[in-house]
């Protein structure tokens, strides 16, 4: 059984390892996800599995056409956001294939129409575009990535 909990300050330390399991390059130091917790804690959760921390969601509200810059601190969620910016998503192998991904869209989407969005934002960062066109994402046009092998993508809210 797994269940996604809102994330706590003790979380931390598992976020970036999990991360650092996940992401390769695209990993972020652990005071970035203490920021993204405490600036947006709504949209900050952690998933549990028998006990063990085996994936998070950091989402939140942005504005532009950039998304946050990789390793350096917001500061604050920007006034005039335009869109919910889904930040990251990392589940580990054994949570994969499990349900997870398609209940973190849901808590996405639900936190996204909540606070008045019609568009979620992302970067697929390591070839991951393939899974979030299953979740209704498509490319961006004009919009920024992180260089390299990254993909703006984003989706309406209400599909």
């Amino acid at each position: 059984m797994s269940f996604w909990r809102p994330m706590r300050k003790a979380d931390i330390p598992a976020v970036a390892a999990i991360s650092d399991a996940v992401h390769g390059a695209y990993t972020e130091r652990p005071d970035i996800y203490g920021e993204r917790l405490q600036l947006y804690p709504a949209g900050c959760w952690m998933l549990e599995r028998a006990g063990k921390a085996q994936g998070y969601l950091i989402s939140h509200p942005w504005r532009g056409d950039r998304p946050p810059r990789l390793n350096i601190p917001i500061l604050a969620v920007p006034g005039g956001a335009d869109h919910y910016y889904l930040h990251d998503l990392a589940l580990l192998p054994e949570a994969r294939g499990t349900g997870a991904a398609a209940d973190a869209m849901r808590l996405v989407v639900d936190q996204a129409n909540g606070a008045g969005f019609a568009r979620i934002a992302l970067t697929a960062v390591n070839g991951a575009d393939a899974f979030w066109r299953k979740h209704g994402f498509l490319p961006a046009v004009g919009k920024m990535a992180y260089g390299g092998d990254s993909l703006a993508m984003e989706r309406k809210t209400a599909e």
